[in-house]
């Protein structure tokens, strides 16, 4: 077992990044026309990145699976993105983003990292107002901010409830120029199925282009995975369908260790399941948590409509249980919390899985500032809930419109009924300062990678991240590799290694035509997705994750016997394409049940019920635990774990607390 050098520049915290920028290697103007950049993905992390390498000379090509860049999962992100702007005058400031990530993420994040995405977040807001992302503003015309569980100021950004599709147009612009200038040449319906090594560096990769099966073999200097998390390991997921953990999983095959696989968000305010038939899970996002008021009966299966329950037979638990934050406790917290209270039998709805968030309270009290504010004296309660309902359907009308088409309910009515269900990944590729994984010349970037958020992200941290790290990091970290690169010439398409890496594709291709099962690939998909939800998902032990290894070990050998994978390999192949994504997940569900069980601790999203407080808490093991741990796959079906220790020098680490 190795200690992994993660790279971190020497000196004080507040001064190590930019220390780095002015003295870290830069590539001349000249020589960056000569230097080829591969991209994979083009959500906020890649199209923001792809279109500043390009607009500092680089030759880009970027990779996409879908029919537009702009149709990348980060459209779906919907409350917001933080910065430390302080704008609301209630004591934000770099520092404090960068106290509330790292106790966010229970301690469990590396602190340089951390520091400076809350350094560069301030950035990340005037550029995308610069591009002209309508983000929300207050009547004088300035940007306006609402709250995020896990903070105590006002730092979110956002733009009504579809803040992600907002930003991911800015960077889909500002990549469309690029493409438009002959400086990226864009690959869309192209998927990434291995990376090409030569000499230990990373070279290039081989892709299918999804329309006619055909393979290619692309050259870069550098390759950058940009290609978003694995929550779909579990089926159901608040996950776009094709979000997958391929490209990741062929990397850290190919060498890149896999960091903290085991961390996995369980986000509190999803519609529920309604069904066997649904193919995901819809969120309804954290801003909610603003306004709405969660609370279950106080009598065990009430079944009394939520309007005829009254206050007093209502039981708000996380104000009761989290006095300080209350309904703004971070995503891990409120989801537990969910749990409990259902798990003890109060939960409401048909499947007793649901609680309800309530905006009563809260249209009340807008409607009636909105009355004061038009000058109505004394109105009736009709004219109060009218005018609220006006102000929270401006906050969050379209969110609102989407429950209501999913649910047949009108939640300015009654209550939304939510449930947690699987949304977002901490655990991705291992990189170090750079951004770079542990093969030389290939980089993770957002939330491919492992680095910024611990055991839990919290909400509207995701946004910022890739943006972080597509404008800000990688645009001056991927420099001081390839200023070594500069007379390294462009590897023609032919060389061995290139041969050798489309010829393994190719044999796994046939391998799924030659199988010829009677199982589709969604039924062992489904299979895999429910041993992970009940054995490692928002609570897991011993017992239950020994039993998933097991499982998920006989169901891939199961897979490989009996898939069936329809249609040619040659031709537009959707059931192709799921059958390599699941047969990789195969691989990263036994993982992630590995390091589950690995660590005998309880932090954030990973709740091992063996450890935790006499009130239900996570329970942290700092002495044993607080290192990052990174697999390496040893290509025989096993993994050797790898340690990056967390060293704590400037936040004093503490039982997380948000009473």
């Amino acid at each position: 077992m190795s200690e992994l050098n993660s790279n971190i520049p020497s000196g004080e915290l507040t001064e190590k990044w930019k220390k780095y920028l002015s003295s870290g290697p830069l590539v001349n103007p000249a020589n960056k026309r000569s230097l080829e950049v591969i991209v994979v993905g083009s959500g906020l992390a890649g199209a923001s990145a792809a279109a500043t390498l390009a607009e500092m000379g680089y030759k880009v090509k970027c990779f996409c699976f879908q029919d537009s860049p702009r149709r990348a999962h980060s459209i779906a992100a919907q409350g917001g993105i933080n910065a430390a702007k302080n704008y609301q005058n209630d004591g934000d400031s770099t520092y404090r983003l960068f106290y509330d990530t790292i106790k966010g993420g229970d301690y469990r994040a590396r602190e340089a990292n951390v520091y400076r995405l809350a350094e560069v977040s301030a950035n990340i807001i005037d550029q995308c107002v610069a591009q002209g992302v309508p983000l929300a503003r207050e009547y004088g015309g300035l940007l306006d901010n609402r709250s995020f569980g896990g903070t105590q100021v006002q730092r979110t950004f956002y733009a009504a409830g579809q803040t992600g599709q907002q930003l991911l147009l800015g960077a889909y612009s500002a990549l469309e120029r690029q493409i438009g200038m002959g400086k990226v040449e864009m690959f869309t319906r192209h998927e990434m199925l291995d990376v090409v090594m030569v000499e230990g560096k990373a070279r290039g990769i081989i892709a299918r282009d999804l329309i006619s099966g055909k393979l290619e073999r692309h050259f870069g200097h550098a390759v950058l995975l940009c290609t978003g998390g694995y929550g779909n390991v579990f089926y159901l997921s608040t996950n776009a369908m094709g979000s997958n953990v391929t490209a990741a999983w062929k990397a850290n095959k190919k060498g890149a260790f896999f960091g903290n696989p085991c961390y996995t968000q369980i986000h509190p305010t999803c519609i529920p399941v309604s069904g066997d038939h649904q193919s995901k899970l819809t969120l309804m996002s954290e801003s909610l948590r603003n306004d709405g008021r969660i609370w279950v009966p106080k009598k065990k299966d009430d079944t009394r409509r939520p309007v005829d329950i009254p206050e007093d037979e209502r039981d708000y638990y996380l104000e009761r249980r989290y006095p300080a934050f209350g309904n703004l406790v971070p995503r891990d917290v409120a989801s537990r919390a969910a749990k409990e209270r259902c798990d003890a039998g109060y939960g409401v709805g048909a499947s007793k899985k649901a609680v309800y968030l309530d905006f009563t309270f809260n249209t009340e009290r807008y409607g009636k500032v909105e009355a004061n504010k038009q000058n109505i004296h004394n109105p009736d309660h009709a004219t109060i809930m009218r005018l609220g309902r006006e102000v929270i359907k401006e906050k969050y009308g379209n969110l609102f419109d989407m429950y209501k088409q999913i649910t047949g309910e009108d939640p300015y009515e009654t209550p939304m009924r939510i449930y947690p269900a699987v949304h977002y990944t901490m655990g991705g590729l291992w990189v170090d300062y750079n951004l770079m994984t542990t093969i030389p010349g290939l980089y993770a970037l957002g939330e491919a990678n492992f680095s910024d958020h611990g055991a839990n992200r919290l909400g509207a941290s995701a946004l910022m991240q890739g943006l972080a790290d597509g404008y800000f990091v990688i645009p001056f970290t991927l420099g001081s590799y390839l200023s070594k690169e500069i007379a390294t010439k462009p590897l023609p398409l032919d060389h061995p290694a290139f041969v050798e890496a489309e010829k393994k594709v190719q044999d796994t291709i046939d391998k799924f035509f030659s199988i010829k099962g009677t199982k589709s690939v969604d039924y062992f998909h489904k299979r895999l997705g429910l041993i992970m939800w009940d054995k490692c998902g928002m609570a897991r032990n011993a017992t239950g994750l020994k039993e998933a290894i097991e499982e998920i070990r006989a169901l891939r050998e199961e897979f490989w016997k009996d898939v069936r994978v329809p249609g040619e390999a040659n031709e537009f192949n959707p059931e192709l394409e799921k059958a390599g994504r699941v047969a990789d997940f195969l691989e990263l569900g036994e993982l992630m049940c590995i390091d589950a069980l690995n660590r005998e601790e309880s932090c954030g999203g990973h709740f091992r019920e063996e450890h935790q407080t006499e009130d239900g808490e996570a329970l942290r093991d700092d002495e044993n635990f607080a290192y990052v741990a990174a697999w390496e796959n040893l290509g025989d079906g096993s993994f050797k774990l790898h340690k990056e220790h967390l060293n704590f020098e400037n936040i004093k680490v503490a039982q997380r607390s948000y009473k």
